[in-house]
């Protein structure tokens, strides 16, 4: 498909994504527990706009469309109708077209992908936006509430934990077919930890993660699961972060580009895009992201590019098993090879292809909302050399993401040019 419209990252913010584990999060053990709060969901919201209106120098009136990814506001938060608080989070927003996106884990790629849309069709100037808070409840509810990105009737008994046993599912699948051993796998978290120490907003910035505590099962690092059969197979440092956070970033059009004073070697272009969504009520080969897949090709053909002009990558690194068949559904690496692709450094920010340099969800955290606005987000920061001690020091001429919500069911997919 052709489109006439083409559409630029001007810009955004990141509130920090805290959660159990970050120095900052209020929690029985803190300091400042019943003295301070953490921030609710209006607080990060309006942080992450107006952090977005001022890195981008923008007009908030200029602004033409809003959009907001979030998956469980209803429940964490006992609030829906969140298009309506992103229109109140700024006067200037009163009375323009604001709107909230919902699939799981994909919510705020979704949303970017609304902001591309617009740009397509004559807007100059989206707000794109990602919130979420989940740590209102204990961690068997707020497993619960996430059951609902699965098909609920149907696999919500598997585990208490329902997603880390599905993922458990998928790992047990990947080594038995791979020949992939634990601590191969160990060496995602490790690499994501690392990334996430460097970098001040990660939800992990200040939690240290070794091989030989990832690696395997052990005091520090215990599997947790009652299903008996998958508990060997997920860990605690498999796990993404349980986060609170935003993200917002302002999509351009070439009009709007020139009215905020910039030139293309000022912004990211969106050269390519990819969404697909499998059924939620079948499941496929679980040792591959055949909708991952499916969407990331989509995002390549847009921008006429492959897997070989890739430079950075931000992936759904909901569990660490998911980062390698990510690098595989990007063709990065053949089926089975991720984990050595891993293991040997190429993901690492001085590799050849830096993967999740942030941390990923893994180490930098998954405010659910916010991860798919977080992603290109991040994406244009390491190609505008914002990204302080993660920065990747080399060129970037193309990036990609792959966004994923639910297990492989709902992805978005963004191939991201460097114009500068």
């Amino acid at each position: 498909m052709s489109h006439t419209r083409r559409t630029f990252i001007a810009g955004g913010a990141h509130t920090p994504f805290i959660g159990k584990g970050h120095p900052d999060f209020i929690w029985k053990r803190h300091p400042d527990f019943g003295v301070k709060e953490n921030p609710d969901i209006e607080s990060l919201l309006k942080a992450a706009v107006d952090g977005a209106l001022a890195d981008t120098g923008v007009d908030p009136a200029a602004i033409d469309r809003l959009y907001l990814g979030n998956f469980l506001g209803e429940l964490f938060s006992n609030q829906g109708h969140l298009g309506a608080a992103l229109a109140g989070s700024h006067p200037a927003f009163a009375g323009k077209p604001a709107a909230r996106l919902e699939g799981a884990c994909a919510s705020g790629g979704l949303a970017f992908l609304a902001g591309v849309d617009a740009i397509r069709a004559g807007a100059d100037a989206v707000l794109v936006t990602g919130v979420e808070v989940q740590t209102t409840q204990s961690a068997r509810v707020g497993a619960d509430y996430l059951a609902r990105a699965a098909h609920y009737r149907r696999q919500r008994s598997i585990d208490e934990f329902t997603f880390p046993a599905l993922f458990a599912q998928r790992t047990k699948a990947y080594r038995e077919a791979f020949g992939v051993s634990e601590e191969d796998i160990g060496h995602v978290s490790v690499k994501a930890y690392t990334n996430a120490n460097k970098n001040p907003l990660a939800h992990m910035k200040a939690r240290q993660m070794s091989i030989d505590v990832a690696g395997s099962e052990n005091d520090r690092n215990p599997c947790f699961l009652a299903n008996e059969e998958l508990k060997p197979f997920i860990k605690m440092s498999d796990c993404s972060q349980v986060s609170d956070g935003a993200s917002a970033l302002l999509l351009v059009s070439e009009a709007g580009l020139a009215a905020l004073g910039r030139v293309e070697a000022d912004a990211v272009e969106v050269a390519g895009t990819g969404h697909a969504v499998a059924s939620l009520y079948t499941d496929g080969d679980p040792t591959r992201l055949t909708t991952t897949q499916s969407a990331v090709e989509q995002a390549y053909a847009s921008a006429a590019i492959t897997a070989a002009d890739v430079d950075v990558a931000e992936v759904h690194d909901c569990f660490t098993v998911t980062e390698l068949m990510m690098l595989e559904a990007l063709g990065l690496a053949k089926p089975g090879e991720g984990a050595a692709l891993t293991r040997d450094g190429a993901t690492a920010i001085d590799g050849a292809v830096p993967v999740n340099t942030g941390g990923g969800l893994v180490g930098f955290g998954h405010p659910v909302g916010a991860t798919g606005v977080k992603q290109p987000l991040e994406i244009f920061r390491q190609m505008k050399g914002r990204c302080g001690d993660y920065q990747v020091n080399k060129a970037m001429n193309w990036g990609i993401t792959a966004n994923m919500g639910g297990d492989d069911k709902t992805v978005v997919s963004l191939a991201i040019r460097n114009l500068g």
